[in-house]
């Protein structure tokens, strides 16, 4: 895919993505490659399947992605399969002011929280269709946390344990309609607003990884997520307060930095460092 206006022939841009894809998760200089397990959804001949990613080969896997995860049958080539999002979650919550370069809350309370609707993800590659009278589109990007079990009012050590692995989303975000709106329903919410990556990564330490978000391949966004102020198992022990977590279910984490309007056309793109990539174009 080239930026702006020019875009590559069909084909040549599932090469190009399936590269960088492959790219953002293996060239991290702080990659432990025997201690990182990477999955992934996928759809091959009219079958939904999970697997293991493998550089660009796919191991299908049997058991389901929470269970034993047995490997079945002969490796695919990544070029052959399409890429879904990770997992079909029952909820979608989300972080608020979680960085200080963004907007900050206070580390001594608790985490500030509103949630997404499952109908708002959308898989890496899809074009984002906003809605009509939508004026002021800003990216977030973020780093997910998936839920890997059923689990209820949990301590931050027993949090750890529920956190099945991590991925990558943009946290799209109409202004207008944050600031005028009761709720942020429409604005956090609304079709399309949550472009998830298709790689779930066990075994990297979430809480010290390179965020980076690129608009038209100029980066607008790099942040390491040390700098969270509400850490993942903070996080997720609260919610197991109020909510029954199931497995599946996804959690942004807060976006670090300035955000700005998107237009029509624009291409953003979020890379995590050992963790993967998710971009998508806008289309008004």
């Amino acid at each position: 895919m080239m930026y702006g206006s020019k875009r590559l022939p069909q084909g040549k841009r599932r090469v190009w993505y399936i590269r960088v894809l492959c790219l953002a998760v293996l060239l991290s200089p702080t990659m432990v490659f025997a201690e990182v397990d990477y999955l992934v959804r996928f759809e091959h001949e009219d079958s939904i399947r999970y697997g293991r990613l493998v550089g660009e080969t796919i191991q299908p896997l049997s058991g389901g992605l929470f269970g034993e995860r047995v490997p079945t049958g002969q490796s695919l080539p990544l070029s052959t399969v399409k890429l879904l999002m990770p997992t079909e979650p029952q909820k979608v919550f989300a972080v608020g002011m979680n960085f200080s370069s963004h907007i900050a809350s206070s580390g001594d309370l608790p985490p500030p929280l509103f949630l997404k609707l499952p109908t708002s993800l959308i898989a890496s590659g899809e074009p984002v269709h906003l809605p009509v009278d939508a004026r002021n589109v800003h990216f977030e990007g973020e780093l997910v946390l998936v839920i890997g079990q059923q689990a209820k009012e949990l301590t931050e050590a027993e949090a750890v344990d529920v956190i099945f692995g991590v991925t990558v989303g943009n946290d799209l975000t109409e202004r207008g309609w944050q600031g005028s709106d009761l709720q942020w329903l429409r604005a956090k919410a609304s079709d399309g607003f949550g472009p998830v990556g298709p790689i779930i990564a066990r075994g990297v330490d979430y809480n010290n990884l390179l965020l980076t978000t690129r608009l038209n391949g100029q980066v607008v966004q790099q942040e390491n997520t040390r700098n969270m102020i509400h850490k993942p198992a903070k996080v997720v022990s609260y919610l197991s307060r109020y909510f029954t977590l199931m497995p599946g279910d996804l959690v942004f984490m807060g976006t670090p930095g300035r955000t700005q309007a998107l237009s029509d056309g624009d291409v953003v793109s979020v890379t995590i460092d050992q963790v993967g990539m998710v971009e998508n174009r806008i289309q008004q």
